[in-house]
């Protein structure tokens, strides 16, 4: 998944500068919110802050910055109407609003609120404040209740976002714009090739870690040229922690028996895996065991936009595993075939080296890199390219490259606006712009256009999006296949246990504090012209 990290349009901020990281913990939150409505992403600004604290301080640095970043537009409005002129300055306003979420959210003694507050403005030089932020807070902390209700009452989203939900989501908006105030649950996924989720699930309990299993079941009809189309069934378990929990303190974490990864991220491996299983049962049932096209051995598959990894490294482990059918050995009625395929090469690309390097450091720790792969006895090729996935070409750089189709299955993780990730990403909702989406729209068909003549006919290309927008999901894939007679978007049927039914794919959404981020899925098949 790729976030673009667009500033928001704002005259009145300084132009970005270092994060300088000393004075109290309040002055340094404030300089990292000012870092991020300058245009830096939380995950660029939030270890520096954190390693710049003692540990007694970063807990409480933590919370007060995330807490703010997601009530950030809400808090803007009630600062608004509690100051009886305009407040321009931006430090002034971001000092306000950290000193709000301090007696609204946090619960911190009022006068240790006010006061460091107060003093964090003299800090940050904008001493000719400190009257108006003591005044404010001092109102506010008289009535705590009463304010924390009016902040509460509608979304904390920008208003051009509050209003683009309500056009596409007019009956969950209410529970949408509030769930993605909220925290999100922390979700792991458990390396099939190395454990079971259960056996996992042991392990955590052994740390004392408490964990539930969630289990979604996902059904859709495999495409079939000579046969009516037929249902398939998966299911993907993850676990679901009752608290955030560091990495570190994961059993195993480190030589890869497990990964973080939202739970709706989980289903984009399984999908595209389960299809590309369901075309080789296909093509061996329909093919003559003399011909030609059985001696063919090879399968190439590629992970478009492929940072950080997690998808990627979910399809590794799934064709690594050897407790179910995989790739190598599909089973067709019942009994397994011969070998039906003997090599299978992987390419992955993103358009960012610093990215690149965190796919290989994750699928590194996980056991799944070229070396570790080698060392298996399945023959798995991986190929990770830095490449514009706009323009990029399988064997475009080879000599008598032909650019024919190549691919026997494709997992699009497009770039988006990350809409449905703003439970982890707050500051998203601060660096997104209205203009955002229609350019992001742009860039998802360009590389679906450049993409699919790459595909084999009978391939599948999975479309994935972290968005909750309509322009980015469902209406852009209703508009590529209007425009693409070889593509036939797959139902996903009624024994699917997540998401809501679109005229094509289906969309989850983050309305459940305890359920997975909002992504779109939409599967493509591609028919012979």
């Amino acid at each position: 998944m790729r976030q673009n990290s667009t500033a928001p349009r704002n005259n009145k901020l300084k132009p970005s500068s270092n994060l300088i990281m000393n004075g109290s913990v309040r002055v340094r939150v404030i300089r990292t919110l000012l870092a991020i409505q300058n245009g830096q992403s939380l995950s660029s600004v939030l270890d520096p802050l954190l390693n710049s604290l003692h540990d007694g301080d970063k807990g409480f640095a933590h919370a007060l910055l995330l807490t703010t970043l997601r009530q950030w537009h809400a808090l803007a409005r009630l600062l608004d109407s509690l100051a009886d002129n305009p407040i321009d300055e931006v430090e002034v306003r971001t000092t306000i609003q950290i000193g709000l979420v301090q007696l609204l959210y946090l619960e911190v003694a009022d006068h240790a609120a006010i006061h460091e507050t107060v003093e964090a403005a003299k800090e940050i030089e904008f001493a000719h404040s400190t009257g108006l932020v003591n005044a404010i807070l001092r109102k506010v902390a008289k009535n705590p209740s009463k304010f924390r209700k009016k902040c509460d009452k509608k979304h904390s989203l920008p208003n051009w976002l509050a209003y683009q939900l309500k056009q596409d989501w007019s009956e969950e908006y209410d529970e949408l714009t509030q769930g993605l105030r909220q925290p999100a649950p922390m979700f792991l996924r458990v390396n099939s090739a190395v454990t079971s989720v259960e056996e996992y699930q042991h392990a955590l309990d052994g740390a004392e870690i408490d964990a539930d299993i969630v289990e979604l079941t996902t059904g859709f009809k495999v495409a079939n040229s000579s046969e009516p189309a037929a249902s398939t069934t998966l299911s993907t378990k993850g676990l679901r922690l009752h608290q955030s929990t560091a990495v570190n303190a994961l059993p195993d974490f480190a030589v890869g028996t497990a990964s973080v990864q939202d739970m709706h991220a989980q289903l984009a491996a399984p999908i595209i895996n389960q299809a590309l299983m369901a075309k080789l049962s296909s093509e061996s049932a329909n093919t003559n065991s003399d011909s030609d096209e059985s001696n063919n051995n090879e399968l190439h598959i590629l992970d478009a936009c492929a940072a950080p990894g997690g998808k990627l490294a979910h399809w590794l482990e799934l064709i690594s595993a050897n407790d179910e059918p995989s790739l190598f050995h599909v089973k067709q009625d019942n009994t397994e075939t011969s070998p039906a395929i003997t090599d299978i090469k992987v390419t992955a690309i993103d358009n960012e080296a610093p990215r690149i390097e965190r796919i290989r450091e994750n699928l590194q720790r996980l056991n799944l890199s070229q070396h570790d792969l080698q060392q298996a006895e399945k023959s798995v090729a991986l190929n990770i390219v830095c490449a514009d996935a706009t323009r990029w070409q399988h064997g475009k750089n080879k000599k008598a490259a032909t650019n024919e189709p190549v691919f026997d299955a494709i997992l699009l993780d497009s770039p988006c606006t990350a809409t449905g990730v703003i439970r982890r990403h707050p500051d998203i909702s601060i660096l997104r712009t209205e203009e955002d989406i229609e350019q992001t729209a742009l860039l998802q068909a360009d590389i679906l256009h450049n993409l699919w003549p790459q595909l084999k006919a009978g391939g599948y290309l999975l479309y994935v999006t972290c968005s909750i927008l309509k322009q980015e999901n469902v209406e852009q894939m209703q508009d590529f296949v209007t425009h693409h007679n070889d593509a036939v978007a797959i139902e996903f049927t009624e024994d699917c246990s997540w998401g809501i039914e679109q005229a094509i794919g289906r969309q989850c959404l983050p309305i459940d504090s305890a359920s997975g981020d909002g992504f779109y899925y939409a599967l493509l098949h591609k028919m012979a012209e």
